[in-house]
This record gives C-alpha cells, sequence and structure tokens, in this order.
C-alpha cells in the first residue's frame, strides 16, 4: 500500500520524518502550529480477485449460474480521506484584578467622625449608627457613684469612719505596699504549671522552712492550687510543718498513679495546712527514701502538673542524688537557700557554681537567694557582704528573719508568725513568681 500527500493550491508540501518524535518528546504545541488546516491522502487499493464456491452456484436462484468472478467490477484504485485540524482556539485573558482605591483624606476623617464622640456632648445622639465597640466601660461608668475600697489602716481608715465614709483618703502607705506586692503574687499564668526547686548543699540552714514558708505566703494570696513535694531522699521533714492529714507518701503516689484520675483522687494523699497549701510526704523508711530515683519523681511531677499551678520541690540535702536531675530538667525558676554563717554562705555559692558547671546557667541568673538570719553565728557575720556576694549572681537575695515560732521546728501556724517574717516570706514569693513567665516559653 502506497500512501501520496496532496496540498491544497498555494502552500508548500507538508513532510515531517520526526513529527512522531516530536510529539512523543511533549512538544506538540509546535507541532500544531506547523500543521495546515486540512490534508488530503490518496491509498491504493488492491483488486480483489473472488470465486465463487460450488455452494454459491449449487443454490443459485436463477437457471443460469453466474460466477462472481466473471462480472466485472469496477474498484477504484485510489480513495482521497480529508482530513480537517481544527483551528487554535486562543486561551481567554484573565479578568483583571480591581483594587478599590483606598478612602480620601476627606473620606477617612468622615469615618473617624462617625465612630468617635470627641465632637459630641455627652447624652447628645449620633447622626449614624453606632458600633458595639462604642459601649465601652470609660462611657457608661459613672466614676463619681463609683464606690471607692475602704482603706486600710492608719489614720486614714479613723478618718474614714468618722466621716462617715464621706472622706476617703486610700490605704495608708504601709497597706498599699502590702497590696502591691500581694498583685505582684497574684500574676496569672497561661501553659501548665510552674516548678520551683528549694536547694542548698549544706544541711540545718532552714531549707524545708523555706519551702513551708514560700508554698504558704503563695497559697495565702494566690486562688489557685499550690503544692510543696518532699522529694528528700534522706527523709525529709516538710510534712510535719503542717497538721499531717494521711500517711500517704510520694511513693503511694508512684504506685498508685494509674487509678489517680481526678484532683479529688490526689487529694487524699497530701495535708492541707490553713492557707491551703498542700505537702506531699517523703517516705519514712530510708530505704524506700533512697529507692525513689529520678523516674519516681517524674511520676509525680506529672500528676502534680494536671492539678496544680505551681509545684515547689524540697530538694533535701545535697543537690547530688538521683532525683536532683529531674527536679532541674523541670525548674522555671530555683531558690537557693543559705544560712548566715561563713561556711553556709561559702557552701550555698558553691551551689550556685555547680549549676552553672552542670548548664544551668540560666537557672542561676534567674535564681532567688533566701538568707536565713536564723542560723548560728549570723550575729558575728556581716550580712551586707553576703548579700553584696550574691547580688553579683543571682537575681535577687531576701533575709528571713528570726521567729520564735519557726525555730521551734514544729507545725507552722502561718497566722502566728511575726509581721515581719510575714512580710519576708510575701516579699520572697514576690520575686520568685516576678521570674516565671507568664506563658509557657515566653
Amino acid at each position: 500500500m502506497s500512501t501520496t500527500g496532496r496540498q491544497p493550491e498555494g502552500r508548500e508540501p507538508f513532510s515531517d520524518p520526526d513529527a512522531g518524535d516530536d510529539l512523543v518528546g511533549g512538544a506538540a504545541d509546535d507541532l500544531a502550529v506547523s500543521l495546515p488546516q486540512s490534508l488530503s491522502i490518496e491509498v491504493s487499493l488492491p483488486t480483489t480477485v473472488h470465486a465463487a464456491p460450488d455452494d454459491e452456484l449449487a443454490v443459485s436462484i436463477v437457471a443460469v449460474p453466474v460466477n462472481p468472478g466473471s462480472v466485472e467490477v469496477v474498484r477504484p484504485s485510489t480513495v482521497s480521506i480529508v482530513v480537517v485540524a481544527p483551528a487554535p482556539v486562543p486561551e481567554a485573558a484573565p479578568a483583571p484584578v480591581v483594587i478599590p482605591e483606598l478612602p480620601g483624606t476627606d473620606d477617612r476623617a468622615l469615618i473617624r467622625r462617625d465612630i468617635s464622640r470627641r465632637d459630641r456632648l455627652s447624652g447628645e445622639v449620633s447622626a449614624t449608627p453606632e458600633p458595639a465597640n462604642m459601649l465601652t466601660a470609660d462611657r457608661l461608668i459613672n466614676e463619681r457613684k463609683k464606690k471607692r475600697v475602704k482603706p486600710e489602716g492608719g489614720l486614714n481608715a479613723v478618718l474614714y469612719t468618722a466621716t462617715f465614709h464621706a472622706v476617703n483618703r486610700g490605704d495608708s502607705p504601709r497597706v498599699a505596699a502590702r497590696k502591691a506586692v500581694e498583685a505582684r503574687v497574684d500574676k496569672r499564668f497561661e501553659g501548665g504549671a510552674r516548678f520551683i526547686p528549694v536547694l542548698t548543699r549544706k544541711g540545718g540552714v532552714g531549707k524545708t522552712t523555706i519551702t513551708a514558708l514560700l508554698g504558704m505566703a503563695l497559697s495565702d494570696i494566690r486562688d489557685d492550687r499550690i503544692i510543696a513535694i518532699d522529694a528528700n531522699p534522706d527523709r525529709g521533714t516538710l510534712s510535719e510543718r503542717v497538721n499531717k492529714q494521711t500517711r500517704s507518701t510520694v511513693r503511694d503516689v508512684v504506685t498508685l498513679a494509674p487509678t489517680i484520675n481526678s484532683f479529688n483522687d490526689f487529694t487524699t494523699m497530701v495535708s492541707r495546712d490553713e492557707t491551703r497549701l498542700d505537702i506531699l510526704a517523703s517516705d519514712t523508711d530510708p530505704l524506700l527514701s533512697e529507692a525513689f530515683d529520678e523516674n519516681d519523681y517524674n511520676v509525680v511531677a506529672d500528676l502534680a502538673a494536671r492539678f496544680y499551678t505551681i509545684v515547689l520541690t524540697d530538694c533535701g540535702t545535697g543537690i547530688v542524688h538521683s532525683v536532683m536531675r529531674a527536679t532541674l530538667q523541670r525548674a522555671d525558676s530555683v531558690v537557693i537557700v543559705s544560712g548566715g554563717s561563713v561556711d553556709e554562705a561559702r557552701l550555698a555559692s558553691e551551689t550556685l557554681t555547680w549549676l552553672e558547671a552542670n548548664g544551668y546557667q540560666e537557672l542561676v541568673k534567674n535564681a532567688v537567694v533566701a538568707l536565713n538570719t536564723a542560723t548560728q553565728g549570723t550575729n558575728l557575720v556581716k550580712l551586707e557582704e553576703i548579700e553584696a556576694h550574691f547580688k553579683s549572681r543571682v537575681r535577687e537575695i531576701v533575709r528571713i528573719p528570726y521567729d520564735p515560732h519557726l525555730a521551734a521546728g514544729s507545725v507552722i501556724n502561718y497566722r502566728d508568725l511575726k509581721p515581719l517574717t510575714r512580710a519576708s516570706a510575701r516579699e520572697l514569693a514576690a520575686l520568685v513568681v516576678d521570674g516565671l513567665p507568664s506563658r509557657r516559653g515566653a
């Protein structure tokens, strides 16, 4: 079979031996441009000779059989096939993007006048409907009729009572200062619990007492939940600073962790004092205390983080026991306790050095030192020199004064402490909270 191409008049013959390769290679667009609008192809057909078989001759309906082979059949020698290519359809142009013009100076001024009351008198009706955000507290509340808080302390309170509430000069300076500290302590947190370990390298400097004082000051001011965990591996005494209401310890929390599903389940294992501070005791058996490792602490800490906003950890004597690493990994800030003697201050400073050497430089910069002045030798030591040393290394330092109620080493009743002791505890709480991030990661 032969194929012959016939072009329309006025056109060059189309011949492209590589057209198939171009289509395979992805050049169909270029080939479509070079093709003509119509294409004629002539095909030569072979001559067909048909011999009638005997069975066809036998059933012939005429008397004289007709041999198809003898009939001359005129067949065309060529067939013309016309292929018409569709005309290319031009792509539609994208619709132009219409960007509205910004309002002019006069329009913006008109908008500001519509949402502002600056040019209107009080109670005057706006010419246009006001949006809801125009109903602000500054607009609606009458400050003259707003009742001021009753003043506390000093002559201001006496004057307020004597004038039948007509004269209110506000709180006394001492009360105002206390409320300012309480406002700092009452800082709001988002994103989970905050962990604060209390530690030192030397025992007998009042670390457990400082932990209890800090927790009580926080719980007395804040409305959320505060817990202090005794993680001392040497049989801690934190639970003895409050009236014990349970015999459960950290070991019981670890053992029963899968069954603790609510805050009520957890509260059956802690003791609570008058300020609402919850304390979780350590094991009383020294053998079990040694077995309380970092994995156990993580179990207790995970449960505490579900139910409490601030978690204090009494880390016990020393800083190299197995629980310390897990404690410091969770810490948002640390409290270092120092006594008022030469060796106690030096060991507290060495605690900071150990933290810096083990990758906790940021915790050291954000640390608060509680200087317990109730220890032996305090009267012979220049406390201002100890404070000057620690201020060069940490963020803040607070003195905790001597208090006979604390010196007894028994249950601490927060209301029975001296005013100066409570004020120092509140200041310690405020400084610690100041260093805690409001949002996790902030």
